[in-house]
């Protein structure tokens, strides 16, 4: 193959902006790799993202309803209905047949968003019937939400095996296993293949530092966390500085609400492109436990206190959180037990502690990836 690679990267966020992000840093791994990538997105719009160089079909966009991820939403509010799932399925079928990708990477499924299946096993069937057929790639993080229901486990190892040639766990064994939250992957070890963790190249020198960053990912479900962090503030030597970074999703009454606290020492932002470095030069990061921050956190190497999702049942975040702290890189507070109070006595204890050292763990895994699906694109071409 003479041509560049061309790959075709399906991702829906919901909630969060985490599956977007460790997408978009893949693709432009991908793109700096040489290859022409697209990102095909089908939730709200976030700046900043795809990044630059990477193509970009945006679906019309869903969200998480009121009643959780069983009740899907469109960009008005309005539920999904089978009209708005068909404009969806087709332009995701024609996006597909433009495109004519010789790797089709799909973001989380099997293992969830089982949302959307509705589209994504029409792509899977379509790519399947399409000769030259390109390969199928299952884009996986590291640590999953456990399923409780009878038969989904042995449904997700079903549709590995008919549908999908390689499944890309970006995570690092050492870490964290997929048989450790996927009690089935024996099922498709030939399967399976470990990227390293997606974590952003190392960050060069801080523009600002400041003592304390407080960040809430997306700022859809980390206003709590916020408020408590600007409370902490409030308890705690004045002649610290703080970064509150409340997050894009934040909803407006509630930024206005914390910026109407604001004192001299407390920066509030909603969002900060160089957060990585700002990381490097703090000396503490407060935090949910999403697989993104955490990679931050480990590039920038400061201490980590973790306050993680866990509403709704959510196991990922909190698992996450306790490798951490057993490897001495965090401390935990459970979301139920979240204080201003509380929050400012970890952080003062973190702060009393010596720079912590890096762990051993592989942080490559965008580039990894980027190399693997070139590699496995062109082995699948038919030679000329």
């Amino acid at each position: 193959m003479t041509r560049p690679v061309r790959v075709m990267f399906y991702v829906q966020h919901l909630l969060g902006i985490g599956h977007l992000a460790r997408a978009s840093r893949i693709a432009q791994a991908l793109a700096s790799a040489g290859a022409k990538v697209t990102l095909v997105t089908g939730g709200m719009p976030v700046a900043g993202f795809p990044p630059p160089g990477v193509g970009h079909v945006a679906l019309p966009p869903m969200a998480v309803g009121a009643e959780g991820f069983a009740a899907l939403v469109d960009a008005d509010g309005n539920p999904v209905d089978d009209a708005f799932r068909d404009r969806r399925r087709d332009l995701l079928l024609d996006t597909f047949d433009r495109l004519a990708p010789d790797a089709l990477l799909i973001e989380a499924y099997p293992f969830g968003r089982r949302q959307v299946r509705f589209e994504l096993l029409p792509l899977l069937t379509a790519a399947h019937a399409r000769q030259p057929r390109p390969v199928v790639l299952s884009s996986l993080r590291d640590i999953l939400q456990e399923s409780s229901k009878p038969g989904r486990n042995e449904e997700t190892v079903d549709l590995v095996q008919r549908w999908f040639d390689r499944v890309l766990v970006h995570g690092d064994p050492r870490f964290a296993r997929l048989d450790e939250t996927f009690p089935l992957a024996a099922a498709i070890a030939d399967r399976i293949t470990y990227t390293g963790l997606v974590a952003p190249p190392a960050p060069g020198p801080a523009a600002e530092r400041f003592d304390v960053i407080a960040s809430a990912g997306g700022g859809a479900v980390g206003a709590d966390l916020t408020r408590a962090a600007m409370g902490a503030a409030h308890r705690m030597d004045p002649a610290l500085r703080w970064c509150l970074i409340a997050g894009p999703n934040l909803p407006q009454a509630d930024f206005d609400a914390l910026a109407a606290l604001q004192r001299p020492g407390i920066v509030l932002e909603r969002f900060r492109p160089d957060f990585a470095s700002l990381l490097g030069g703090a000396r503490v990061s407060v935090s949910q436990a999403g697989y993104n921050t955490v990679c931050d956190i480990l590039r920038g190497g400061c201490h980590a206190v973790l306050v993680p999702f866990a509403s709704g049942g959510e196991t990922e975040q909190t698992q996450r959180a306790e490798r951490l702290a057993a490897l001495g890189r965090a401390d935990v507070i459970p979301e139920s037990a979240l204080t201003p109070e509380g929050l400012a006595a970890t952080i003062a204890r973190a702060l009393d502690r010596p720079q912590p050292q890096p762990l051993a763990l592989d942080m490559g895994g965008a580039e990894a990836t980027a190399r693997l699906v070139i590699d496995l694109a062109r082995r699948a071409a038919p030679s000329a």
